[in-house]
């Protein structure tokens, strides 16, 4: 065996396989995988091999489309069958709601491409006549699902791999994996060592076990899945063509055809966890004891969906286990805190994603970077916080949850609280409704009296919709308070901290005592960061982002470290408050010595407020006056206190993130990961306005963005007045021109001060002015919409900046 090489994959699965053929796909050559057993020892040789484009992300989604079409090719290159059977499917709509779900997905699937199409009763009984249905409002019809052959397809990837130059060694047993000083790793084995320069975890069900070999928890559980392959069914081997997938949520249930019968696979309502402590090495080629009292109920809905299944003889039962991540997307990209260390993990469709988990990690390896965002499934979402005590629950409401309607409102209960600030109990008692981001504990908004402590999920204006608008008046009218605490923060100080900051940023680093807002740019030109920069004093910076994107950042700060610069993630140990309205400063004013008339927008200085020594920042993101104010987590309780007292006779109130997102929206300010991130530029959104061009410094993503400014861009973000009913924008929603889906929202909201329903989206750049009369399709109906670059909320901005 060699004893070097540039990558060392660990785990001969689907996964493991469609990563190394990438590698060489994309021009590496000198790879090489190291399986345990045989290929597809784990969870592949066992899995049900469907594969379809439904997700609800647009990027996983595209991703899962990718791996289809990839299937062609490998056949093509390798001459081996990948038993495809590209039959079409449909998914099931029981519900109005669910209905509302796939009018949602169907508009999303327009503006990708996607040639999916809504079915009504007497549709869905035409192509799929051993369906009852009874209760069905309609369907989903996707003509890209199908099935595979597991195990054959993992060899073609392995086959076309070894092609490209790869080696794959079985039968050989990862035993450490130790980082040496200089970023490569010495892979250990019971056949030798390996000096690698990267490393890729592709365990599979054993992906725990091998990032515990570095150090690692991975925030990943396997789960014990069933499905049963029937006898012959004359309904089935008599058709003319195979029969369709078919997915029934209510049943929790999906079925295919296989042979002359079905095959049918349960998410059932009571799933049970697997190896929960850690899987045996010695597991492989093996099945789970059958359980069919665990999926009885289940069983008994689908003969009801499927009669002929009730005269069917079962011909095997499959139970075997397969591993989820706590939102059942994949762990996919670099670590935090190893250097070249990459996770390729969780993938549990391995069928439908697998090809676009290997072509995104070969792009990030060999190119910096990924074509498209993989926010979605990049490991470092789950930041350093999940623990084994955290992950069981979460994975275990994942399963179970499988085929339930997502909603764009829902939070899930289970794993929480976890994280909390001390402010939770004052908050929980002053009527919170909670949401979460990152793990952390978040008011969405304030219940009062009889209103309930719970956001009814909907695709429409929601049971918060009252209470939204409660606490915008209260900011509009007089002054309002939030925690600060859901942004990610950093330290960067040092001697060299300001020519850091200037090469990372492509905006300008703000003199002592001010801020200023910046992209952070990819060397593709990318924006990987929205960021507010504050200087306390030459050398002592501070910066704001995205609270949900602190493993993603810090992961590119460590990537990017230089001497004379300290870089600390605070995003948890400096808290505090957001007050915003036309009382702000009064009631800043009263509790502090310090003369709040001398600070401008976009000034930041240290004072004491109450008792608590404090950062103050005039800026704020509801497009008011207002004040973000950071403490110690130690004083915050006693800063809320001297707030709270000093805010009564001002009317103080408490606004959430549904108060935000609809006061964001008055002044078309866009957000982090809808109108913001890595598939987008500059110049598409309108950074570019924030990019200090005349810096004599070569920022990261600088010649992108310089070439951008030359050439122009194909496309605009543009604000939209929407006539909507009861249904505002969440993203993705297509835009109508002409009768043509000429572009698609990023995000939306209700703006309750002004009484519109208002959006971001884009459209070519040739249409981007103000007054362009388009249709937006929300929820399957045309909606009228016209173009804005302002609205009717102080336009100048003179409020916040006055």
């Amino acid at each position: 065996m060699q004893t070097t090489t540039r990558v060392a994959v660990i785990g001969g699965g689907v996964v493991g396989c469609s990563v190394l053929y990438h590698l060489t796909k994309l021009g590496w050559s000198d790879v090489m995988l190291l399986e345990r057993s045989e290929l597809t020892s784990g969870s592949s040789w066992h899995a049900a091999g469907g594969f379809h484009t439904l997700n609800g992300d647009t990027n996983m989604a595209a991703l899962q489309g990718y791996t289809i079409g990839l299937y062609r090719e490998l056949e093509e290159i390798t001459g081996m069958s990948c038993g495809l059977h590209q039959t079409g499917g449909l998914t099931l709509a029981e519900t109005q709601d669910r209905f509302d779900y796939m009018l949602a997905e169907r508009a999303k699937h327009r503006h990708m491409g996607l040639n999916t199409e809504i079915l009504g009763p007497a549709e869905i009984k035409e192509r799929c006549p051993i369906t009852n249905i009874d209760g069905v409002v309609g369907a989903l019809w996707d003509p890209l699902d199908g099935h595979l052959d597991p195990s054959g397809t993992t060899h073609a990837y392995a086959k076309a791999a070894r092609m490209g130059g790869a080696t794959i060694h079985t039968h050989t047993k990862v035993i450490e994996t130790n980082p040496r000083p200089d970023g490569t790793w010495d892979v250990v084995t019971d056949k030798g060592t390996v000096h690698a320069e990267h490393v890729v975890n592709a365990g599979g069900l054993w992906a725990r076990e091998v990032a515990a070999m570095a150090g690692l928890y991975l925030p990943l559980m396997p789960m014990e899945h069933h499905y049963i392959v029937t006898d012959d069914i004359p309904e089935i081997y008599e058709r003319e063509t195979e029969h369709p997938h078919v997915v029934d949520p209510a049943g929790e249930s999906y079925l295919r055809q296989e042979g002359r019968g079905l095959c049918i696979g349960f998410y059932e309502k009571k799933p049970r966890a697997w190896a929960v402590d850690g899987t045996r090495w010695d597991f492989g080629h093996e099945l789970l004891p059958d359980d069919l009292d665990k999926i009885a109920d289940s069983i008994a809905f689908s003969y009801e969906r499927f009669p002929v299944l009730q005269t069917a003889g079962v011909k095997s039962v499959i139970h075997g286990p397969f591993t989820f991540a706590p939102d059942g997307n994949p762990l996919v990209g670099p670590v935090t805190g190893l250097r070249n260390y990459w996770s390729a993990c969780a993938v549990m469709a391995g069928f439908s994603q697998g090809g676009g988990v290997g072509l995104m990690l070969a792009q990030w390896m060999i190119e910096g970077e990924c074509e498209r965002d993989t926010s979605a499934m990049d490991v470092a979402r789950y930041g350093s916080w999940t623990t084994a005590g955290y992950t069981l629950p979460k994975v275990m409401e994942n399963y179970r949850t499988r085929f339930s309607v997502s909603y764009p409102n829902e939070e899930k209960p289970a794993a929480r609280p976890f994280r909390t600030t001390p402010m939770y109990d004052i908050f929980d008692q002053m009527g919170a409704v909670w949401g979460q981001q990152f793990g952390l504990e978040v008011p969405n908004y304030f219940a009062e009296g009889n209103e309930p402590r719970y956001e009814t999920p909907s695709f429409r204006r929601s049971n918060a919709f009252a209470a939204t608008a409660r606490e915008v008046a209260a900011v509009r009218e007089g002054v309002g308070i939030n925690e600060v605490q859901n942004f990610g923060k950093y330290s960067v100080t040092g001697p060299g901290a300001r020519a850091w900051l200037d090469r990372l940023m492509a905006g300008r680093v703000p003199a002592p005592g001010r801020i200023s807002l910046t992209p952070m740019l990819s060397r593709s030109g990318r924006i990987i960061g929205d960021f507010t920069i504050s200087c306390l004093a030459e050398g002592d910076f501070r910066l704001t982002a995205s609270y949900g994107a602190q493993g993603y950042h810090m992961r590119w700060f460590e990537t990017h470290a230089e001497a004379g610069v300290g870089v600390e993630n605070i995003s948890d140990r400096s808290t505090g408050f957001q007050i915003a309205g036309p009382r702000a400063a009064e009631l800043l004013q009263s509790c502090t010595r310090a003369d709040i008339s001398k600070l401008r927008f976009l000034d930041v200085a240290r004072m004491t407020v109450g008792m608590a020594d404090c950062i103050v920042q005039r800026v704020s993101y509801t497009g008011d006056l207002g004040y973000e104010i950071y403490c110690d987590p130690m004083a915050q309780r006693a800063l809320w206190q001297v707030l709270w007292q000093a805010g009564q006779p001002l009317g103080l109130k408490p606004f959430g993130m549904r108060a935000m997102m609809s006061l964001r929206m008055d002044r078309l300010f866009g957000s982090w990961l809808r109108e913001y991130g890595p598939d987008y530029t500059p110049g598409e959104t309108g950074l570019d306005r924030f990019i200090q061009w005349s810096k004599p410094v070569d920022f990261i993503g600088r010649t992108a963005a310089e070439a951008e400014r030359q050439q122009g861009t194909a496309r605009k973000l543009i604000g939209l007045k929407i006539d909507a009913a009861d249904s505002d924008i969440h993203g993705d929603e297509p835009i109508w021109l002409n009768g043509e889906v000429m572009g698609f929202c990023t995000s939306g909201s209700y703006s309750h001060h002004l009484g519109q329903s208002l959006a971001h989206g884009f459209l070519p750049a040739e249409v981007v002015r103000p007054g362009t009369e388009v249709e937006v399709e929300i929820l399957g109906q045309m909606r009228k919409a016209v173009t804005i670059t302002e609205t009717d909320f102080d336009p100048e901005a003179r409020r916040m900046r006055g």
